[in-house]
């Protein structure tokens, strides 16, 4: 049941697409130019720039390979991008993304729920999420003592946290447009 943890990677393995131009300029590497993705790393949550492969074609929330090995749409990762500097598509498009991927990796999410500490003495990392006050803490902390959260769903009937989903995306959004000091999700 209990996986060893391995270290953390440095990059993603995937990402989303959040817009495209099949005729674009790199913003992040001189010169290149061709097919230009912006996407959003499926694990780190961090927004690349990435060079796909001539004539491949993609989709807004598309799911891409851009691990080191067997890539087959993607040319190269270019570099990472602050979110003022991406299009106003791809933004408009990153609440959906990120919400699908808080989703369907909820394993890793509840996993962070079940193992947060405090990050200071008056503030614990839980406190950060929208939605979760004090109240709301102290019963997740009880619980998580008992017995670990299963799921959102888990989370949802013993604490009566509604939408984990919603807020950790809100959280995850603010972290990705940089209004947060501190951040929980995003790997910087």
């Amino acid at each position: 049941m209990h996986r060893s943890q391995s270290p953390p990677r440095k990059y993603d393995e995937y990402a989303y697409v959040l817009d495209f131009n099949s005729r674009g300029k790199s913003s992040t590497v001189r010169g290149r130019e061709g097919i230009i993705v912006t996407a959003i790393g499926e694990d780190r949550l961090t927004i690349l720039e990435v060079l796909g492969v001539p004539d491949s074609t993609f989709e807004i929330g598309e799911k891409i390979y851009i691990g080191k090995e067997g890539r087959t749409k993607v040319l190269s990762v270019l570099g990472k991008m602050d979110y003022d500097h991406i299009s106003s598509s791809a933004q408009s498009e990153l609440v959906t993304v990120v919400e699908n991927i808080v989703t369907t990796n909820e394993s890793k999410f509840i996993e962070y729920l079940n193992n947060a500490r405090p990050l200071t003495p008056r503030i614990h990392a839980l406190e950060l999420i929208p939605g979760i006050g004090k109240t709301y803490m102290k019963t997740m902390l009880e619980e998580r003592e008992k017995q670990k959260f299963e799921n959102y769903n888990d989370l949802q009937e013993r604490v009566g946290f509604k939408d984990p989903i919603k807020h950790i995306s809100e959280r995850s959004m603010d972290e990705i447009t940089g209004q947060s000091r501190m951040n929980l999700f995003v790997k910087r």
